[in-house]
């Protein structure tokens, strides 16, 4: 009876269309309008698709519930999409199962978007997203400018601000006075670029230390061994300078018992040529001896005394003080052979009873306290390096 039915209705609707090509309009009160409003489901039964794959599937869903209740069934030809989506609700207004309906937003039982929190997303992508990010907002690494002798570097006023010259406008003034050199020629132009490590700086003659080499001097008090490091637990050198983290080493050696300055630093070229004999670099000391004295003992020590392993000679020699039979004699020389002030003094027939060596080349001990370490000023430098050719 019901595909009967539905003949009726199919044929009828053919003859409708065969006649004029348009459907006449049922008059109100029908049971052609009874019919459509039977087959349109009802408010609550009708299911929206909220965010669907486009405009066209939300029109076609609507197209089809026109045509299923104009028609009663789907047009002829391609399904568009959506279609599942109308057969579906004809088929709940009808009261039948739902056949076709697949899952997926919109479906019985599935997850449907626009409705309820967003699912959350893996760590994983939240980190690609990040690094994006980042990547995006990072800025360029900027290269450093051309410099002097096109070498990369920095500007000269602060590097030798950095080596203690004074402030960056003191060092404008000293580049103005024409007092700066950089390897060998006068620079009279402000912003120049250098590099510390490669170029040759100097300041009224002297050279500027940059800050990566160190230079200290220290007043070694008597007792402390001339090493870096002793196997048998004596304090050394290397006591007075274990938290630095570049590794320093001495300039020359002192007796144990002797005091004074001596020389810290990690200047290999420097150190090497601040004991070297071809240099002659002249050392100071004060001996303390017992009198009386000759007065041709000056004149014995600079003409050279026999010692076991050859002639040592004094460059100076002069009476310091004189109380009764103690004298305090200071004696200069450029040598640099283990005892050579105590082997000279006790050949000449005064052993020493105390020894300390006041200067190092242009460098002084002045009020330095015994055992105090300090780091030298860039002038103490530069009057080394001169000495030695530096």
């Amino acid at each position: 009876m019901r595909s009967s039915g539905r003949n009726n209705r199919d044929s009828s609707r053919g003859d409708h269309r065969g006649a004029g090509g348009s459907t006449p309009r049922p008059k109100a009160g029908g049971k052609r309008d009874d019919k459509q409003r039977a087959g349109r489901p009802r408010p609550e039964e009708r299911r929206y698709d909220v965010g669907g794959s486009g405009g066209s599937g939300g029109s076609s869903d609507r197209k089809d519930e026109r045509g299923g209740a104009k028609g009663g069934g789907p047009k002829s030809g391609a399904p568009k999409s959506g279609g599942s989506r109308g057969a579906a609700a004809r088929g709940g207004a009808k009261g039948g199962p739902r056949t076709g309906a697949k899952s997926g937003p919109g479906a019985k039982g599935g997850p449907q978007r626009g409705r309820g929190q967003a699912p959350a997303r893996p760590r994983e992508y939240d980190a690609q997203v990040e690094e994006r990010n980042r990547a995006r907002h990072s800025k360029p690494q900027v290269k450093t400018p051309k410099t002097f002798g096109d070498q990369e570097g920095e500007r000269l006023q602060k590097v030798l601000a950095r080596a203690g010259m004074g402030s960056r406008r003191a060092c404008e003034e000293l580049i103005d006075q024409a007092r700066v050199e950089v390897n060998g020629q006068v620079v009279m132009e402000q912003g120049v670029r250098v590099d510390p490590e490669k170029d040759e700086i100097k300041v009224d003659g002297l050279t500027v230390a940059t800050q990566s080499y160190l230079f200290f001097a220290l007043n070694k008090p008597a007792g402390v061994v001339s090493t870096m490091e002793d196997p048998d637990g004596r304090q050394c050198l290397g006591d007075y300078v274990t938290n630095r983290e570049t590794r320093l080493f001495h300039v020359g050696r002192l007796d144990t018992e002797t005091e004074g300055i001596i020389l810290l630093t990690n200047h290999g070229e420097l150190a090497h040529r601040l004991t070297h004999p071809r240099y002659g670099v002249k050392k100071t000391y004060l001996a303390a001896i017992q009198g009386p004295l000759p007065r041709d003992l000056g004149k014995q020590l600079k003409d050279g005394i026999q010692l076991e392993d050859g002639y040592a000679r004094a460059d100076h020699f002069r009476v310091v003080e004189n109380t009764g039979k103690n004298y305090l004699v200071e004696v200069t020389l450029h040598e640099g052979r283990k005892h050579i002030v105590r082997r000279m003094l006790a050949e000449a027939g005064f052993p020493v009873e105390r020894l300390v060596r006041t200067s190092f080349g242009p460098i002084p001990l002045g009020d330095q306290k015994s055992g105090w370490l300090r780091r030298m000023t860039n002038t103490e430098v530069g009057m080394l390096m001169r000495e030695v050719e530096l």
